[in-house]
């Protein structure tokens, strides 16, 4: 197995460059996934029936914790990677903690919500609106736990077999799905619950 040692300890093998250029690939269907839910709550947004509209669910409190927590951690999965690039192993699994503990965070704040939603009369069969928003909501919010159990594996191996050109390749890859669901919360908070609130 030929290994360059000029590059990143994720990038050294071809194995691995091949592994992240699949992982981009992966991530091209999961945004055709995540645009398809995007078109169909904007397409369904407007029709509440005889329930309650975005407007009147909709807070802007929770959903700026949300935001705050989870790009906070996108910041410090990046701060992670560039400890593992600089042979940093305990400040790498600090900041991969610090990551997975404000994704729990987020998610219990969304859990939290939608049992407020559910409160309040919204449920996924209430409406036409209320469905697409809970399954784009609920795509995500299991796109995220998925991501936590994930970071604990990670974690649990980089501990156990420090940084090697597969665990540094796991770790990046992971980085990048993290960054990916960041991406995609920027999209609901703008299209989702700013659109719905004005």
């Amino acid at each position: 197995m030929k290994v360059n040692h000029t590059l990143p300890l994720e990038y050294r093998t071809e194995e691995n460059s091949n592994k992240i250029l699949g992982f981009w690939i992966f991530l091209g269907a999961e945004i055709a996934l995540f645009a398809t839910l995007f078109a169909v709550y904007l397409t369904l947004w407007q029709r509440a029936g005889n329930g309650p509209t975005a407007a009147e669910i909709f807070e802007m409190k929770p959903v700026l914790i949300e935001t705050f927590l989870l790009l906070t951690s996108s910041f410090t999965i990046g701060l992670a990677i560039h400890s593992m690039r600089l042979g940093l192993k305990k400040p790498t699994l600090v900041f991969y903690l610090i990551t997975l503990l404000l994704g729990a965070g987020f998610l219990g704040v969304e859990i939290f919500e939608f049992f407020t939603y559910v409160h309040e009369g919204a449920t996924l069969q209430t409406s036409a609106f209320l469905s697409s928003l809970f399954i784009l909501l609920g795509t995500h919010g299991a796109h995220v736990t998925l991501g936590l159990m994930w970071g604990i594996a990670i974690m649990i191996q980089i501990k156990r077999w420090g940084f090697t050109e597969q665990t540094a390749n796991k770790s990046f890859i992971f980085s990048l799905y993290w960054h990916f669901l960041d991406v995609v919360w920027i999209f609901i908070f703008s299209f989702v619950y700013l659109k719905g609130l004005m």
